[in-house]
């Protein structure tokens, strides 16, 4: 019972690491709202493509993290001594980013930011897995994903914060600090696995190190739909990080808000995150697994609706209170994701699965910001009526309206999970009838 009861403080460690993470990835979405900061890495206020490959930069490290480095983290080290590893390595690449005086020199550290925190989502589902049952993991899948949305929610803010009150370094700074002095603490305090659970044992020679890894991959690979939940995994983090990276310049350039207004009204739909990530987590155990499939489907067409509201809006209040709609569908998909992977894959192969379906998700995820760029930079010069603010506006509701096709995707690959569920569960019926 003790251990049961221990085990939630490993869950809240990690929501707490995943919160930290999220404020790191956003910053410089509030960053490229500042003409000292732009001016210091040399970028043009309208070059949309060069903002949003910053986001691209962090995504395409952390996917190639997510593969690589995954199964090496869990044979070799462990998730205890990975995340103590991840922690001082992404708080001094944070602090140090302001040394970086060249758009070059940014993106590589965005790329290392992207590589330090590529295992993560593995190693706390590895966790998970370790520690609760199939039936009873929607819960701790929920609470570590509702760092996502709290570090969103907290991160546009406090980094607004910071921006009108000190130099745009500062935002660096303070992170660097945060994720070392609070993260690592706490997971020396409260993440153990199991006792008698092979994690980070050390191997006796480099052979046997490789062959551990290769185990591990070749174990992950033939995780059940591995492709569709890799697919899937792919167009909901595509919506996550076109959002996340385009609302707060999106907000102030189309909708018209201050800065002091964008921060709090950015963090809006983040908190609808946090709450819907809860009650995703809460419907997984409730509906079970054969149902999960459909809150996928649902959840991805409000997600589509609500986008497609926001984008014709007339009242910025409006479109801002659609997005918020949005941000909450998509929370509820969010835990599902998970926990179909951990359902999916044996118990010494989670991690490794799920660095497959994260890191082939975020490298093809990591393409919509700046994907989004440009096509907001392709309208926002093209011809215009009502001027150059009628064209910056239109150039958002076009690049915004590529989110909705990532729900599509959903949606389709929520319906071909459940036609193989349903299929895999007639054919035992039928088995164990002829038995």
């Amino acid at each position: 019972m003790q251990s049961k009861h221990l085990r939630w403080y490993g869950v809240i460690t990690l929501f707490a690491i995943v919160a930290i993470s999220y404020v790191d990835r956003i910053n410089i979405a509030v960053l490229i709202t500042d003409a000292g900061f732009l001016k210091h890495v040399g970028l043009a206020a309208n070059d949309r493509v060069s903002q949003g490959f910053l986001a691209t930069a962090f995504m395409l490290g952390y996917g190639v993290s997510a593969f690589v480095l995954t199964p090496f983290c869990s044979a070799l080290f462990g998730v205890r001594r990975s995340l103590v590893y991840g922690l001082i390595l992404w708080g001094a690449v944070t602090w140090a980013s302001p040394m970086f005086n060249s758009y070059g020199l940014l993106l590589a550290s965005r790329i290392l930011l992207g590589v330090s925190e590529g295992p993560l989502f593995s190693l706390a589902s590895s966790y998970i897995k370790a520690h609760f049952q199939s039936h009873e993991n929607g819960k701790p899948n929920a609470l570590v994903n509702m760092g996502t949305g709290l570090g969103l929610a907290v991160g546009y803010p406090l980094v607004g914060y910071l921006l009108t009150q000190f130099e745009w370094d500062s935002s660096f700074h303070v992170l660097g600090v945060l994720n070392i002095a609070l993260g690592i603490p706490l997971v020396l305090a409260f993440v153990r696995m199991p006792a008698g659970h092979v994690d980070g044992v050390k191997p006796s020679s480099l052979g046997e190190a490789f062959a551990r890894v290769g185990g591990i991959v070749k174990g992950a690979l033939h995780t059940r739909h591995l492709f569709l939940i890799t697919l899937l995994t792919s167009a909901a983090l595509a919506y996550l990080w076109g959002s996340s990276n385009w609302l707060p310049t999106y907000l102030r350039e189309a909708r018209g808000f201050s800065l002091r207004e964008m921060g709090w009204i950015a963090a809006m739909p983040q908190y609808a995150t946090v709450l819907a990530v809860f009650v995703g987590g809460m419907l997984i155990d409730k509906l079970g697994r054969d149902r999960v499939p459909f809150i996928f489907m649902g959840a991805s067409a409000g997600v589509a609706l609500s986008v497609l509201m926001a984008i014709n809006a007339r009242d910025p209040y409006a479109a801002a209170s659609c997005l918020v709609a949005a941000n909450f569908f998509w929370g509820l998909q969010s835990p599902a994701i998970p926990s179909t992977v951990q359902y999916c894959s044996r118990p010494e192969h989670t991690a490794s699965a799920f660095g497959v379906t994260n890191g082939a998700g975020s490298l093809v995820a990591g393409f919509m910001p700046a994907l989004m760029g440009g096509v907001i930079g392709a309208v926002s010069h093209g011809p215009a009526t009502a001027g150059m603010a009628a064209a910056s506006a239109s150039g958002f509701f076009a690049g915004f309206a590529l989110l909705i096709g990532t729900q599509v995707v959903v949606f389709g690959c929520g319906f071909m999970l459940w036609l193989r569920d349903r299929a895999q569960q007639a054919a035992s019926v039928s088995q164990s009838q002829v038995s």
